[in-house]
């Protein structure tokens, strides 16, 4: 018997056998196996045993799908055979799919894992074509089956893709190019680079590489390596850069683990900092284990109308090294989407809250780490952000929240020294809140409506505070919700494959002394 399971996306579930070996025939003289259903070719029709020719075997075939399809049929994996794997290994491959071959105990499980083996084996990324035989055992063991494992790899080269993309703690868009290299070692091995640059002199630059599973490891592997440069002079007085090295530890479908070393620098070129800032500058090194839990039964991420999402995200840094930064971070997001059923109406609700401590002797009385705090504001949708506490149309990024004046420095002239003003310093929020309500809907326009073109109204709101260095003694829970900031607005929603359009109409509903924002016409551009 040889089923052959197809590897295109449309494959479907049960595969149905259409090639039978000519030595997988029953003949009278085989033994009774007792209750044990193996398939058996013999004809139940005394007179369709006499026939001979194409119409005799089509009708055996059609006698052994209707007892394989309507009652189990016993079988046991004999041996894998693998082919046309010139480079990828065969551990890989048995890593990935022999367990579940071989604990199939029927005929119609093991056509299933078939299914579910070559669904694995294409989510590799380094296969084009998948294609898994079932074919009767050796003629000694009756009730076996061989399982060939036929695969087409894929090149070396994985692509090239650019663009243009909008991160939620970003001033502005950045361009960035991401080049891709699979199956270098045989392993599955995924190798990625990428740069980016941003209007804000902002760039990054970065390789990682991706292992789907190492040795006795059942989770993927990841590794990068990456250097980021970000200018924050304009709003907090400081440029950071990053070098370091991040390892994903547990992936799976609702968990991720991963662990941080990176190497950190603030410096203040200017020399116009505010004194909070002043105290963090200097280089210093940041070991933490992150991990988060992500559940997102939502119909899309883009144009969400549907379901609900929750991710929380909790950092530990200060690991292996006391005289690092030291502090705990913990995030959490819900979202839900209720379908309103006109105009493909739906109304996407959102709350997130995040907390940063620093830890140690005394830890209340410490300072958190100002690049690790929470920001509100920003041209980020709040839609698609899922796990970002960030964003609050229609204010400017870190243009909300605790703020300090800047040092003054004098010029050589009296008149500049009177006119000048330095600024201020915004710090961030060691506690964070934000909520939005977004109702999108469909346009009546027949062009716009085919095209995913959409318009939308939201009401967002958020508020920032401080609890280190001992400013939790002046928290409280009325004034924190008396100085909540709020935009609402209307606009118009283009989403692509890769990004959503927006151009909203912000109008500010408050803000307090010193924030950033403004009512008026809003663009931007966001990645899920």
């Amino acid at each position: 018997m040889a089923i052959a399971g197809d590897s295109t996306a449309e494959q479907a579930p049960d595969t149905v056998p259409h090639e039978l070996p000519e030595e997988s025939r029953g003949s009278p003289d085989q033994p009774d196996h007792g209750e044990t259903n193996e398939v058996d070719f013999e004809e139940e029709d005394g007179d369709a045993e006499e026939q001979d020719g194409p119409a005799a075997y089509g009708e055996r075939e059609r006698a052994v799908f209707r007892r394989m399809y309507g009652e189990p049929v016993g079988i046991r994996v004999h041996d894998i055979i693998i082919e046309g794997n010139f480079k990828t290994r065969d551990e890989l491959i048995e890593a990935e799919v022999a367990d579940l071959l071989r604990s199939a105990g029927t005929v119609q499980d093991l056509v299933r894992a078939s299914s579910l083996a070559s669904a694995l084996l294409r989510r590799l990324d380094v296969f084009e074509s998948v294609c898994i035989t079932l074919d009767a055992g050796p003629p000694e063991l009756p009730g076996t089956a061989n399982v060939l494992i036929e695969v087409v790899e894929a090149g070396t080269f994985g692509g090239f893709d650019f663009g243009y993309y909008s991160r939620a703690q970003a001033r502005s868009g950045s361009l960035k190019g991401s080049l891709k290299l699979r199956n270098l070692f045989g392993y599955g091995d995924i190798w990625k680079a990428s740069g980016a640059y941003g209007w804000d002199q902002s760039s990054e630059i970065g390789i990682g590489v991706s292992l789907p599973r190492l040795k006795s490891i059942p989770t993927p592997l990841t590794a990068r390596a990456s250097v980021l440069s970000q200018d924050w002079l304009a709003l907090s007085s400081y440029k950071e850069r990053l070098l370091g090295l991040s390892f994903g530890l547990l992936s799976t479908r609702h968990h991720d683990l991963s662990y941080d070393l990176t190497g950190r620098t603030l410096s203040d070129p200017t020399q116009m900092a505010s004194k909070s800032i002043r105290r963090q500058l200097g280089h210093n090194l940041l070991s933490a284990l992150r991990y988060t839990y992500k559940i997102d039964q939502r119909d899309s991420e883009l144009r969400p109308t549907k379901g609900y999402a929750f991710v929380s995200t909790s950092q530990l840094g200060g690991l292996w090294d006391r005289k690092g930064l030291r502090f705990f971070r913990q995030e959490f997001d819900v979202r839900g989407a209720v379908p309103f059923g006109f105009y493909n109406a739906a109304l996407n609700l959102g709350i997130s809250a995040g907390v940063i401590l620093p830890l140690g002797r005394g830890f209340m009385e410490l300072s958190s780490p100002v690049p690790d705090r929470f920001y509100l504001g920003g041209r980020s949708s709040p839609v698609c952000s899922l796990g970002r506490l960030s964003s609050l149309l229609g204010f400017e990024t870190r243009g909300v929240g605790p703020s300090e004046p800047r040092r003054f420095v004098p010029s050589g002239s009296a008149a500049d020294d009177s006119a000048a003003s330095p600024g201020r310093d915004y710090l961030g929020g060691d506690l964070a809140v934000s909520a939005f309500a977004d109702l999108s809907f469909d346009l009546p326009i027949k062009l716009f409506k085919d095209a995913g073109i959409h318009g939308h109204a939201f009401l967002s709101a958020g508020n920032l505070a401080k609890l280190s260095e001992s400013e939790y003694k002046n928290f409280s829970f009325p004034e924190f919700r008396r100085t909540f900031r709020s935009s609402a607005g209307i606009g118009i929603v283009v989403p692509t494959n890769l990004f959503r359009l927006e151009l909203n109409y912000c109008y500010i509903l408050k803000k307090c002394e010193h924030d950033r924002g403004e009512t008026g016409i809003q663009f931007s551009i966001s990645v899920p």
